[in-house]
């Protein structure tokens, strides 16, 4: 594991093995994942303010939260503070290597009848970074490797790719020139849903749920594999709970705080996201067959 992954939990082997048959059933895998799936990467999930601050120790002295940071009137006030958060993040996803994790669950719906498909919270690419299809990837919040114009002065994307940011970490500052629109000059941000965010430009992910919904049409014994997916924030639950009603799928929820399941069908599994894939893995071997 890696050296900064959420510490073992005591997995019951009978939730393991109900978990594993779930999936080894099903035609299709939908994997569902919150900040939690990235938390075994090296990845910090922002749980609560403190968890936060410790992340952003500048932000803590200055007792700003990650509601404050993470909407657009942050940028409209200091870009420079602004892009040094979101810069930050940017290097640090970049930086990152997907664990071992992704590529089971990759390995898993690939050996399935009708394939797999991922909803997801986080805005990091981890997931196209973990060999996933883009084309399977449905990001319901954005992404950081999309940019827009803060106006919006058009309903343009494109890529980050071309940014570099230079950021001092000790200050969560931007070092260098912020990226700006190509169509009007003005300041660019990323194309992700922000806090009270009226200017998020959502194509690029209406695009993906509209594909998403068209994949789920076909699958006949859905399994939900949900990871890290918090109470806060709960779009990736409700997601998950959705499918279970209109489309009969199992759920098996993996999350170390919050596993209780909506239906005595489904699975619930208190362990950090690695530890219960591997385990997993495991019980499946050789692994899901094809429905």
């Amino acid at each position: 594991m890696n050296p900064r992954s959420s510490q073992p939990f005591n997995l019951d082997p009978a939730q393991l093995a109900r978990a594993a048959q779930a999936i080894a059933q099903a035609d299709a895998l939908v994997v569902a994942a919150g900040a939690g799936m990235g938390v075994d990467s090296g990845l910090p999930d922002f749980r609560g303010t403190e968890g936060f601050w410790k992340a952003y120790p500048a932000l803590g002295r200055e007792r700003v939260d990650f509601y404050a940071i993470a909407c657009p009137e942050s940028f409209r006030t200091d870009a420079r503070r602004a892009w040094g958060f979101y810069g930050h993040r940017l290097q640090r996803y970049r930086a990152t290597r997907p664990h071992a994790g992704f590529d089971l669950l990759r390995r898993w719906g690939q050996g399935m009848a009708h394939g797999l498909s991922v909803f997801t919270s986080n805005v990091d690419g981890q997931f196209q970074a973990a060999g996933f299809a883009p084309d399977s990837v449905h990001e319901c919040h954005g992404a950081i490797g999309r940019l827009q114009c803060l106006q919006p002065c058009s309903g343009a994307l494109w890529s980050a790719d071309g940014f570099v940011p230079e950021v001092d970490a000790g200050r969560c500052l931007l070092l260098n020139v912020p990226p700006r629109c190509p169509h009007c000059g003005g300041l660019a941000r990323p194309n992700i849903l922000m806090f009270n965010d009226s200017g998020w430009i959502e194509t690029r992910t209406q695009a993906q749920a509209e594909r998403q919904a068209r994949w789920l049409a076909g699958a006949r014994r859905p399994v939900v594999v949900e990871l890290g997916a918090g109470l806060a924030i709960p779009s990736v639950r409700r997601f998950s709970e959705r499918l279970v009603r209109q489309h009969g799928a199992r759920l098996v929820r993996i999350n170390p705080r919050a596993c209780a399941v909506p239906t005595p069908h489904d699975v619930g599994m208190a362990a950090g996201a690695l530890q219960a894939l591997l385990a997993l893995e495991k019980a499946l071997r050789p692994g899901p067959g094809a429905g």
